[in-house]
């Protein structure tokens, strides 16, 4: 090669290297850079099961010994926003006990962590109010429930749920109910729907009608298709990840995913390892459904509701002590996925912390969220990027939602 041709490449290469983001072109990032880019984001972890703790006498002010969640470590991980998951577990279907739960669980947010810790946390129940927590140093708590069997088939509960401060539902857990199937529970008798029934739909267009997001984390797939064509605001996934990269029903296709960001939703990634992972979904008990459902015949048995929290918590440890544990890398290679087939607009964080047992080396905790900047930085993402995936796509859609309300309430 000439001199000539050798100037010619080496000023192309600098005049590409221009046109990349300053944080492409970076390979080094300083602590105090990382944490600048961190601290501008408002970081919404979109689900914390911290709260099947808290029902029980759990203080999660002080520094915990074990776990993933406590104030301490939020503040250190510089957490701005967490919907704290309202869980119902389906065992409380039996009895109808499922309201009576919701209810408690929405107690101890709003009373043993948002009253119990008043300087920490705000209530938030739209986005105006979630910006206002962050404007007075506080964390906004949120609450979205999990497992829409809490109401009972009745949206007059729905409604009482919105009061309360519901701002999402998943329509399902790991089991079917009379309306959605789950992607967890085979077990819809032969002929019935598969996924979304009438009741479903109009479950759907009332969430639509408060406000409330409609969430499709554990929904079956012909549940998924269902609620995309029946919501007229945009869904999400609240605590799911990417089937490409770890097939599980619990993850999403890449055309799931390409068609609810189409309708404007995004996908929250999950932190659980199996969900991260196809080594670590591979060597997890989860992934053997006749072991699932000889410890799901086993907790049935247990009727006390502590008693069968201690033995789900000690099944939780096991499970995960037997799992391969993903890494932080694998958390980046499925929000890369999402960015790369769907756009950066489609993806953001829900962590599923205290609710998994298995999470990320470099994400142990809530603690650890600057790990995930500092990566996502060296990975080439741009500031403005990362402050959408932290939280301001999961706001672009919560304000969707409300306007849509908004809309619907007009007309009626």
């Amino acid at each position: 090669m000439d001199g000539m041709y050798l100037r010619t490449l080496g000023l192309t290469a600098v005049a590409l290297t221009a046109l990349l983001p300053a944080s492409a072109q970076k390979k080094t990032w300083t602590d105090a850079e990382v944490m600048k880019v961190h601290r501008s984001a408002l970081l919404i972890d979109t689900h914390n099961d911290v709260t099947s703790k808290t029902v029980d006498g759990f203080d999660i002010g002080p520094l915990a010994k074990d776990g993933h969640t406590d104030v301490v470590r939020m503040k250190q991980g510089g957490q701005g926003g967490i919907f704290f998951a309202v869980y119902v577990g389906a065992d409380n279907v039996e009895g109808n006990r499922s309201a009576h739960r919701t209810l408690q669980m929405i107690d101890t947010v709003r009373h043993d962590i948002i009253d119990g810790h008043p300087n920490d946390f705000a209530f938030a129940g739209s986005v105006a109010e979630v910006l206002a927590a962050r404007k007075h140093g506080k964390i906004a708590a949120l609450m979205g429930i999990e497992g829409g069997h809490a109401i009972e088939d009745d949206v007059r509960l729905l409604r009482d749920y919105y009061a309360l401060g519901i701002r999402y539902m998943t329509l399902t857990h790991t089991n079917n109910n009379t309306w959605a199937t789950s992607s967890g529970d085979k077990a819809r008798p032969e002929g019935e729907p598969k996924g979304l029934t009438e009741l479903g739909k109009q479950v759907v267009h009332e969430m639509n009608r408060l406000g409330v997001m409609v969430d499709i984390s554990h929904v079956s797939d012909a549940t998924f298709w269902d609620v995309l064509a029946a919501s007229e605001a945009p869904p999400f996934a609240s605590h799911s990840s990417c089937r490409a990269i770890s097939n599980i029903p619990r993850n999403m296709t890449d055309e799931m995913i390409q068609a609810l960001t189409k309708k404007g939703g995004l996908v929250q990634i999950n932190f659980g390892c199996e969900f991260l992972s196809q080594k670590a979904a591979d060597s997890s008990p989860m992934g053997n459904p006749a072991a699932m459902a000889k410890i799901q015949a086993q907790l049935k048995e247990i009727k006390d509701p502590k008693e069968r929290h201690a033995a789900m918590e000690k099944i939780r440890e096991d499970l995960s002590s037997k799992t391969v544990r993903a890494t932080i890398d694998d958390v980046v290679a499925n929000i890369d996925h999402i960015k790369q087939i769907a756009g950066v607009d489609a993806v953001g964080l829900g962590s599923d912390f205290d609710g998994v047992g298995c999470t990320p080396v470099g994400l142990d905790d809530v603690s650890k969220w600057p790990n995930l900047t500092r990566k996502l930085l060296e990975k080439g993402y741009s500031a403005a990027e990362i402050r959408k995936i932290y939280g301001g796509n999961l706001l672009r859609v919560m304000g969707t939602a409300e306007k849509t309300s908004a809309r619907l309430r007009a007309s009626r």
